[in-house]
């Protein structure tokens, strides 16, 4: 009867549900684990049988396997999915896996760069048309906080560059306006006054930051001068494109600023978000008192 109601379910996930052959596959895996703990582990010999405590058992068992969060995550879901199936189908008068809960994956502390690699990273030379874009792109990013998406979305109407704010569209097309510094301030006038129109040559379209034919810059282009210019400069931390946002914010707690400014100047509808960057300063912190203090 375990068997049987096993394959009722792959049965309806490929025919009436119609899943792609890896996502069925992945279902399978799971699926046929947790039936093997069901029947010899457990013992039980119909799915009604089976209670709350028994998929417990069966999570436990996944956690001292050292399976990741990720993998726990899905084998939830494929088992969920599941006993809905076997409730709906009335293969069981109710459904034991309702109150279970995902686990939390852990949040990592993001990679943040210290104030001297930041000015090694904005110590562009600016020789080329491209040197002038490069410089604009990243004193914005340092100045501003804002995603990479943000960032080469943005038209040159959204400057305001003689009030000092830049306008950009983030997450759920949500509207913010964030404050600009001196520095991105001049680099992006610099880029708009010797570089940008000589780019764009003819082409029509209001696109702030351009590649080197003067279309719009796309996130893998942006990715890659990153990625040359830390090289070029001696960074060795792993760098991404988040990695400026996440210093920016860093910074700005580490010298003071209120959490609800930094949040509202990230886009972040929920201040949970914003506060795993005062993890990292206090982590940062630890890290200096460790290395100075003489009796730490």
């Amino acid at each position: 009867m375990l068997k049987h109601a096993l394959d009722d379910f792959f049965h309806y996930l490929y025919i009436e549900r119609g899943l792609a052959h890896n996502t069925l596959e992945a279902y399978k895996r799971d699926l046929r684990q947790y039936y093997q703990f069901i029947k010899k582990v457990v013992q039980k010999t119909s799915w009604e049988a089976v209670r709350r405590s028994d998929i417990m058992g069966f999570l436990n068992t996944l956690h001292e396997e050292g399976k990741s969060h990720a993998t726990i995550a899905r084998v939830i879901s494929s088992i969920r999915s599941f006993h809905q199936f076997l409730n709906r189908e009335q293969w069981t008068s109710r459904d034991v896996s309702i109150h279970i809960e995902t686990p939390k994956r852990p949040r990592s502390l993001p990679e943040v760069l210290s104030i001297k690699e930041v000015e090694q990273l904005l110590s562009v030379p600016r020789q080329t048309l491209l040197d002038f874009r490069n410089k604009a792109m990243l004193e914005m990013l340092y100045a501003t906080g804002l995603r990479v998406t943000e960032l080469i979305s943005l038209k040159v109407s959204d400057l305001h560059l003689t009030m000092g704010f830049v306008q950009c569209v983030g997450k759920g097309e949500k509207e913010r306006i964030v404050p600009l510094g001196n520095a991105a301030k001049k680099a992006v006038e610099d880029y708009l006054y010797y570089a940008r129109n000589q780019l764009i040559k003819r082409q029509k379209h209001h696109i702030l930051f351009v590649n080197q034919h003067g279309r719009p810059l796309s996130r893998q282009g942006f990715w890659k001068i990153l990625r040359t210019i830390a090289r070029d400069v001696g960074i060795k931390k792993k760098i991404t494109p988040h990695t400026l946002r996440h210093s920016f914010a860093t910074h700005l707690l580490e010298n003071g600023a209120d959490l609800r400014a930094v949040q509202e100047m990230l886009g972040h509808s929920d201040i949970s978000t914003t506060q795993i960057y005062t993890h990292v300063t206090r982590t940062r912190l630890k890290d200096m008192y460790e290395s100075y203090h003489p009796r730490a």
